[in-house]
């Protein structure tokens, strides 16, 4: 009789750890669920933002069609990618950052431009909302670190398996111009 409560209370202790596992990992998907919508929130507003800019930009920018054509098509390429995976999303979102970074640095040939209030406003604007996103991507691969750690990590890689428990991919930056710092220079 007592072996049988032995066993009774061993097997009551798996199923609580596995109740406790599960829910663990339950929580880590549904917060790496939750970092990706905070990227996207993010996202929407650098989309949204950025006809603005190029607007604004186009009185005083007659000669850079090109540039403009390539932060707006980059824009479009990045609104298409909202259901890819972070792999691909972080590739598409890179090209779209650099085609940013070229639109300011041709904008800073322009004194009237530089000097324009909206532009300005819509430039604050822009590096606001490129913090929130480096910030938001910061979290996301933070959670998404937790969820792997415990997905491979020993006891809860057993009740990840056997409840189907799948590995997040991380938010990376992909493209040379992303990864290169910016140049800063204070002569005109």
């Amino acid at each position: 009789m007592l072996v049988l409560w032995i066993v009774l209370g061993i097997v009551a202790i798996l199923i609580i750890a596995f109740i406790a596992i599960f829910n663990g990992l339950v929580g880590l998907r549904n917060q790496v669920k939750n970092a990706w919508a905070q990227i996207d929130v993010q996202l929407k507003r650098r989309y949204d933002l950025i006809p603005n800019l190029v607007e604004t930009v186009k009185g005083y920018m007659k000669h850079e069609r090109e540039t403009m054509e390539a932060v707006t098509n980059a824009r479009n390429m990045a609104q298409q990618s909202a259901s890819a995976g972070a792999g691909a999303r972080a590739k598409v979102e890179g090209e779209l950052g650099a085609a940013l970074g070229k639109l300011i640095a041709v904008a800073e040939s322009y004194p009237d431009l530089k000097a324009n209030q909206n532009f300005l406003a819509l430039q604050e604007e822009l590096t606001s909302t490129e913090n929130k996103i480096s910030f938001s991507r910061q979290f996301y691969n933070d959670t998404v670190l937790k969820l792997n750690n415990q997905i491979q990590m020993f006891p809860s890689s057993i009740v990840a398996g056997m409840a189907g428990f799948k590995a997040a991919e991380f938010f990376e930056t992909i493209s040379a111009e992303e990864r290169a710092a910016p140049k800063v220079s204070f002569s005109s």
